[in-house]
């Protein structure tokens, strides 16, 4: 896994977490601004709906805080609107906290200022960042909610992090998703990648549909694309700078499902 350092676009914080396979050495974009949790910014974008405010969650009350509203709020996923088209996605219930976070920030219109700011064609797209995020919100990170169920197959939505050396315990990030483009491989190259053992179906998965076995069970998985694979591939094939970053910003708009 990698750390990352500050970009020269920015040269003030490190990148924003982010996931690398094992195999890859690149390097990170660190194009998102710092998060003010001091001052108020001059607009904010914050769509009043009901919930913890942004600015009371932090890695030790991210849990007691999200479980909740989860309960009280629920929903079966969320519609991605992008350029490209839009990515409908169905949120797993059995990762609560993953699921009731992204829901959260999504009605509170934080992923609508974000775009997708690292793309690795055949592996994986990540989005959550912004060069203007107005919607206050403290730092803080999600305790993982791995699911031997849940694995990286294409389409699979999961949570980058930091890397173990900084994060021994695997926490999420809070904004930082990715969906996975991988590639198709055979049995014994996704065993080889996986490094553990795989069911038949995760196989018959890899074989098939394809994804990134490296990634399991090191990051959480909690959700999967239902419709909009194609989109994935067209945020793939976007040019990109020397940062993954699309040199054409490819912007969110986020819809809750009922």
């Amino acid at each position: 896994m990698l750390s990352f350092p500050p970009s020269a676009r920015t040269g003030t914080l490190r990148g924003a977490l982010l996931l690398a396979a094992a195999s890859l050495t690149l390097p990170a974009c660190n194009r998102q601004q710092p998060v003010d949790e001091t001052a108020a910014p001059v607009i904010s974008n914050e769509k009043p709906t009901p919930g913890p405010s942004l600015l009371s969650l932090a890695d030790s009350s991210a849990t007691a805080l999200l479980l909740p509203y989860g309960r009280q709020y629920p929903a079966s996923g969320v519609v991605l609107h992008t350029r490209h088209g839009d990515i409908r996605v169905k949120l797993y219930d059995d990762t609560p906290i993953h699921k009731a976070n992204f829901l959260l920030l999504s009605r509170r219109g934080v992923f609508d200022e974000s775009v997708f700011n690292r793309v690795v064609k055949g592996f994986a797209v990540q989005g959550g960042s912004s060069e203007h995020r107005t919607i206050r919100l403290n730092r803080y990170r999600l305790p993982p909610e791995l699911r031997p169920a849940h694995f990286h197959r294409r389409g699979a939505l999961g949570m980058a992090r930091y890397d173990d050396e900084q994060n021994p315990g695997k926490l999420s990030s809070s904004t930082d998703f990715y969906f996975v483009q991988g590639s198709t491989m055979t049995p014994a190259q996704s065993q080889a990648m996986a490094g553990r053992p795989l069911t038949p179906e995760q196989q018959r998965a890899y074989a098939t549909v394809g994804g990134v076995p490296s990634l399991d069970g090191r990051y959480t998985v909690f959700g999967e694309i239902t419709e909009g694979l194609d989109v994935i591939d067209k945020i793939a094939n976007e040019p990109v700078d020397a940062y993954k970053w699309p040199l054409k910003d490819v912007g969110i708009r986020v819809e809750i499902l009922p």
